[in-house]
């Protein structure tokens, strides 16, 4: 055997047996996507047609606000003119799916009128630019919450004066979270301004068209600080400042589909694809082994060394670089194995064919490697073209179909040059390999030839 054979094979073998003993390690392991282990998927589509790159900030507004919810490994894409965002494990989905649709379009408003309870909305002022407020400040009272309808202004300050926002606890028994916005310093330079002309008059904080709170203005407020107050729960009050903190979405965004999947369900899926692909790959093994014996442990191995690769790089991804692996992506690996198990037989035929026309196994194994091989890169580079394509041309689902074949292909013709060729012609020099009754590699290339007359 060359020796640069079996410096090939030593460093297959090192390389996969370190990089998994790593991988256990460092404790990295696949990310699982939303439908192997639940959680939410929202279609969000604008109200009226935007430009593209207003779509590509809200992308990225959307994408500021989930990695603040602390969701593993979500998946924020375009399809069309359309957001879809799939929150895989996120446990609370309703709070999630709120916050990542929520426009959060924050706007200070002068109050030119309140009216009484059960009162109908004027028109706006004239010279308004914009539409009232639907309400909608609660006031409690004996007979339970009454809604106050504003008459206001135009805007005269918006969110993109605030810096950044959070939840404060409640001051005293009596108290309730609020939300306490600094702003820039262009912005507070403005809140002053704005602060200073409505002295002793009601300014109306307004979020996505409705009034939050509508405090009167005791003095100029030079801090650079808004304090937003509405009885808010913990919860909404943090949520808000979450999406404040963030800046408002460009466009508003309607949910035209929002799907739930459970954990339950997506254990359930995970559980039937790996038994699946278990019961799969042993078929296959065990057939190739029955049919081309000593060599059917070659292809075992093979698919150990590929396997062994496959998790590793899969998990590295999956910690680094969000990678997630998915029901398309697993159907992609599965599909994968088939073209993994074609290139030995490949190799094996065409060793068939050198063991058929006279010369030894010994002999064959290099010429047959060289020819099978031509036919083997063929092969993979026509799946490499398909995966590219669907990768690059498609969204979802398919684009991890597409991902985790390329990746397979790649991985099998490293293996094949650096660990089918050397192995085989490792066991192509051992006499009991080659010749022994039942597990002998040139009986069982050569059986076929034999039984022809």
């Amino acid at each position: 055997m060359r020796r640069g054979n079996l410096i090939a094979l030593g460093f297959i073998i090192v390389l996969a047996a370190g990089s998994l003993a790593g991988t256990l390690v460092a404790g990295n392991h696949p990310q699982l996507g939303l439908d192997l282990q639940g959680g939410a998927l929202v279609v969000l589509q604008p109200k009226e047609e935007v430009r593209s790159d207003v779509l590509d900030q809200s992308i990225e507004i959307i994408r500021a606000r989930v990695d603040s919810l602390g969701v593993a490994e979500p998946d924020i894409s375009r399809l069309g003119d359309a957001i879809v965002v799939q929150l895989p494990g996120v446990s609370d989905q309703e709070r999630a799916l709120e916050v990542v649709g929520q426009t959060a379009e924050l706007r200070f408003r002068p109050v030119l009128e309140a009216l009484p309870p059960g009162g109908e909305a004027p028109p706006d002022a004239d010279g308004a630019d914009e539409p009232d407020a639907e309400v909608i400040l609660p006031e409690l009272s004996e007979d339970g919450a009454v809604v106050t309808l504003y008459r206001l202004g135009p805007a005269e300050l918006t969110g993109r004066a605030v810096d950044t926002a959070r939840a404060q606890a409640p001051q005293g028994l009596a108290g309730a979270w609020e939300v306490i916005v600094d702003f820039t310093r262009e912005g507070s330079d403005q809140w002053a301004d704005l602060t200073g002309r409505y002295v002793q008059r009601q300014l109306a904080i307004v979020l996505d068209g409705v009034v939050q709170s509508a405090p009167t203005i005791q003095e100029p407020i030079t801090g650079g600080t808004a304090r937003i107050t509405g009885n808010f729960t913990e919860r909404e009050a943090k949520d808000l400042a979450l999406v404040l903190r963030f800046g408002a979405l460009p466009v508003e965004l309607v949910p035209q589909e929002v799907r739930r999947v459970s954990a339950t369900l997506g254990t359930d899926s995970l559980r039937a694809g790996i038994i699946a692909g278990a019961v799969g790959v042993g078929l296959v093994l065990l057939y190739l082994t029955l049919y081309y014996r000593a060599l059917g442990i070659v292809v075992v191995l093979g698919m150990a060394v590929w396997g062994s690769l496959m998790w590793t790089v899969v998990g590295f991804l999956g910690a680094t670089g969000g990678l997630a692996l998915t029901l398309a992506g697993a159907v992609g690996l599965v599909v994968s194995v088939g073209v993994t198990t074609d290139s030995y037989i490949v190799y094996f035929e065409r060793l068939k064919d050198e063991i058929r026309s006279g010369r030894t196994v010994r002999s064959s194994v290099e010429r047959a490697f060289a020819s099978a091989y031509r036919t083997i890169m063929a092969g993979g580079i026509s799946s490499l073209i398909g995966a590219g394509l669907l990768y690059f041309l498609t969204v979802g689902p398919v684009r991890g179909f597409a991902f985790f074949l390329g990746l397979a292909t790649v991985l099998n013709l490293i293996v094949s040059w650096f660990f089918a060729r050397p192995v085989v012609g490792l066991l192509a020099r051992n006499r009991f390999f080659t010749e022994a009754r039942w597990v002998g590699v040139a009986r069982g290339l050569a059986a076929s030839s034999r039984a022809q007359p």
